[in-house]
């Protein structure tokens, strides 16, 4: 779903994404462009699942200042995602882990490190590489 806002707050945008997350959207993107007459404007996106579009469609209307939405309808692969808990020299680390067929992505979660690294005055990427080299350790079974 798309809308050109060329008279639309930056306040506003930010008030309207966290309402399209929790109404079902996967994602929400702002995309700076220049509109007729050389304005400058904002392409909203938002990626759902069709079964919200109305509901999407309404709160787009309702909370931006665009007339008029318009729709595409795009196919996805999506990696099967599942979670393990890795231990570091700082704390425990959540890995999201992502397959499809025979690729594997480990990824720490980021605000387990963040809250890691506060916590043991470190840098956040110290936390983040640690929990990585303990999912490599988790890969080996040792």
């Amino acid at each position: 779903m798309e809308a050109n806002l060329d008279d639309q707050t930056g306040e506003g945008l930010g008030y309207v994404m966290p309402q399209l997350l929790a109404a079902g959207a996967y994602d929400v993107y702002f995309t700076p462009i220049q509109m007729k007459k050389d304005r400058p404007a904002v392409k909203l996106s938002v990626l759902g699942n069709p079964l919200a579009k109305t509901a999407l469609t309404k709160l787009i209307l309702a909370e931006t200042s665009t007339i008029g939405v318009r729709y595409q309808t795009w196919q996805r692969a999506i990696m099967q995602r599942h979670f393990e808990t890795v231990q570091t020299p700082y704390g425990a680390v959540q890995l999201k882990v992502a397959t499809y067929d025979d690729i594997e992505k480990k990824t720490p979660e980021f605000d387990d490190c963040a809250q890691l690294a506060h916590k043991n005055q470190v840098p956040l990427m110290t936390v983040y590489q640690a929990a990585l080299a303990a999912a490599g350790q988790l890969a080996k079974g040792e």
